[in-house]
């Protein structure tokens, strides 16, 4: 029996190693996670593209443990040579997502703590220089 296209490209295809651990989706804060997939699609895309993204959100949302492997082959056409960075990213997120209790990846909540951090440093200088 031959393989289907996509199953030949699942055997050819090398993976990170981070893609043979499980993700329970109901472990992870998913409308989070779409927010992040939504904002790197169109950072890569350079330009909002609904399509790829509801395409990759129905992907996610297949199974209660989604496939990373069968997802990126099946966003390669929609994002070429990015799309096993793009996973890869996806993957580790949601893999850091479900061992907080809040579903929350540590790797986003760094982040928003470094934005605020920012912001009261900008605040300062702000303030510092209105009252030369």
């Amino acid at each position: 029996m031959a393989l289907s296209i996509d199953q030949k490209r699942l055997k050819a295809t090398k993976f990170p190693p981070e893609f043979d651990k499980k993700v329970d989706r109901e472990e992870v804060n998913m409308p989070l996670i779409k927010k992040w997939i939504a904002n790197k699609i169109t950072a890569i895309l350079g330009d909002e593209d609904d399509i790829v993204v509801e395409t990759c959100y129905n992907l996610i949302d297949q199974d209660q443990f989604p496939k990373i492997k069968e997802i990126q082959i099946q966003l390669t056409g929609f994002l070429n040579k990015e799309t096993p960075n793009f996973c890869k990213e996806l993957w580790i997120l949601m893999l850091s997502a479900q061992e907080n209790p809040k579903g929350v990846p540590k790797e986003l909540l760094e982040a928003k703590k470094r934005e605020l951090q920012e912001e009261q440093v900008r605040a300062t200088v702000v303030a510092e220089y209105q009252q030369c």
